[in-house]
């Protein structure tokens, strides 16, 4: 008998990512049973499943419990299992504050505003969370490299974490610009994350950023 639970965690190792629109995917979003079975299994092993509703994918994470155990396992508590060194990470999270921080202000102000429309119609329908690719910002490379370059290894450094990111399926490189990736949007917690990055030094980094001049920042 063809066991649904065990061919989406398969898939999910396997392709590191999929679509919500994906069939599988769709199931253990909206079928209550489903998605059980599936936490119940991947909390055998140390995993879950990396989801928002906002997110256009969903993917696989290390759960909380299992992070002293994967993370903590060596003399020093490592960031990541990808291999990426600090000032990749650090990389990652900029792009991830640079560009799904304004997506999300963005998907609740349109979500906000549909449904406000909505009110006035007698029949309305609930309005489907925008996803759309073009509510992403697009930062130019050469842009990133002015406001965080310095701090981030410089030219050289963060043009091989560039591509080690593009390559993980984080971002998307085209024509010396950087665009979301399937996995950005599921790199970190965004209810735990997004707060500490504007209350904290990072917040005060993207100020400066934006207060340069225009003529610094136009192709963000």
């Amino acid at each position: 008998m063809h066991d649904d639970t065990a061919s989406l965690i398969t898939r999910l190792l396997a392709q590191r990512w999929l679509p919500r629109e994906d069939t599988q995917a769709r199931k253990a979003l909206l079928d209550e049973g489903f998605r059980e079975e599936l936490d119940r299994r991947l909390d055998a092993v140390g995993l879950e499943l990396r989801e928002h509703p906002y997110a256009a994918y969903i993917g696989l994470a290390v759960a909380r419990k299992s992070e002293r155990a994967v993370f903590g396992g060596s003399d020093s508590w490592i960031s990541n299992t990808l291999q990426l060194d600090r000032d990749g990470v650090a990389l990652l999270v900029v792009i991830w504050a640079l560009i799904v921080l304004p997506k999300r202000q963005r998907q609740v102000e349109r979500q906000d505003a549909e449904a406000a429309a909505s009110q006035s119609q007698m029949f309305a329908e609930d309005k489907p969370i925008p996803r759309d690719p073009v509510i992403s910002p697009v930062i130019a490379e050469r842009t990133l490299l002015a406001d965080f370059g310095d701090k981030l290894g410089g030219k050289t450094r963060v043009g091989f974490n560039l591509g080690t990111l593009n390559r993980l399926g984080f971002i998307v490189r085209r024509k010396g610009e950087v665009a979301e990736g399937p996995l950005l949007d599921l790199a970190f917690d965004y209810e735990r994350t997004a707060r500490r990055i504007l209350d904290g030094a990072l917040g005060d980094l993207l100020a400066d950023a934006a207060s340069r001049p225009a003529v610094e920042n136009n192709d963000v």
